[in-house]
């Protein structure tokens, strides 16, 4: 096989991979921080996973779920969640990049 082709199937296997992880967790929804914070403020009791980090800036990741759908957040700044919203702090978010 020429080199050419062995790129192609190392192409062609990352996105049969990233198609596989698409549908093991479903239709994630990114979203700027403002739409983010109203559709959580829609839900009753949400449950938040959050995680932050960086070295030269500062970032927080926000994951949650609501009417089947999975809605996704990245911010350089803390986002005020609703008093009722359940926070789980996980060390790594880690959503496809397709």
């Amino acid at each position: 096989m020429s080199t050419a082709g062995v790129g192609a199937v190392g192409a062609a296997g990352y996105y049969a991979a990233m198609a596989n992880a698409v549908k093991a967790i479903g239709s994630i929804i990114k979203l700027d921080p403002e739409e983010f914070q109203r559709v959580l403020v829609q839900t009753d009791d949400p449950l938040v996973v959050i995680a932050s980090g960086g070295v030269f800036s500062k970032w927080h990741k926000y994951v949650f779920s609501f009417k089947g759908l999975t809605f996704y957040c990245k911010s350089n700044t803390e986002l005020v969640l609703p008093g009722g919203a359940q926070i789980i702090k996980a060390g790594k978010i880690s959503i496809p990049d397709i």
